[in-house]
């Protein structure tokens, strides 16, 4: 998936019933980051960070500011706005699929009830934000956590609801064995 088509699914503002007191955040990455400016440089910070209600939503957001707070007060207002509706299968996903952003991969394997999830760092917070208890994971390509957070967003927007494909193929969801 391109960065514009990611962009725009992303910038698309949906009205999601997701209750803003179950939304739990995590905090991807803080850097320190410094613009030169004339009269010498200016520091500030910018925060990565993950929210979800642990139920089938999740969003990312980043902010920037002077102080460390409140980049990531201005991070979580953004992700919130980002929230997107996955298809999961219970605690797991329903199929393989591989996500792309820039020269990140992040692939997902759906697993069996008891796996855990096995992924690291930036998948890992989306993982647990989204409500995915059983995944397999490997991040491909970069470790830059915001175009890891980016790719895992991509894959989990590629993920197809079983209901759907059925009816594509004009079969039941037993009959796909699900």
């Amino acid at each position: 998936m391109s960065k514009h088509i990611l962009k725009d699914t992303l910038s698309v503002r949906r009205n999601l019933n997701v209750n803003a007191n179950n939304l739990k955040d995590q905090v991807v990455a803080i850097q320190r980051v410094t613009k030169v400016v004339k009269g010498g440089k200016n520091l500030s910070f910018s925060a990565l960070v993950v929210v979800g209600d642990q139920a089938g939503h999740a969003g990312f957001g980043m902010g920037k500011a002077r102080e460390v707070p409140m980049a990531i007060r201005k991070a979580i207002e953004q992700a919130k706005k980002n929230l997107i509706r996955l298809n999961l299968k219970g605690t797991t996903i329903p199929h393989q699929v591989l996500g792309l952003f820039g020269s990140g991969q992040v692939l997902l394997k759906p697993a069996s009830e008891g796996t855990g999830i096995i992924a690291g760092g930036p998948v890992r917070a989306v993982m647990e934000v989204a409500g995915i208890s059983n995944v397999l994971t490997k991040s491909i390509g970069t470790s830059n956590p915001h175009n890891v957070i980016k790719a895992t967003f991509d894959a989990l927007l590629r993920l197809k609801d079983v209901a759907k494909v059925a009816e594509l193929r004009s079969k039941t969801v037993e009959e796909l064995g699900h």
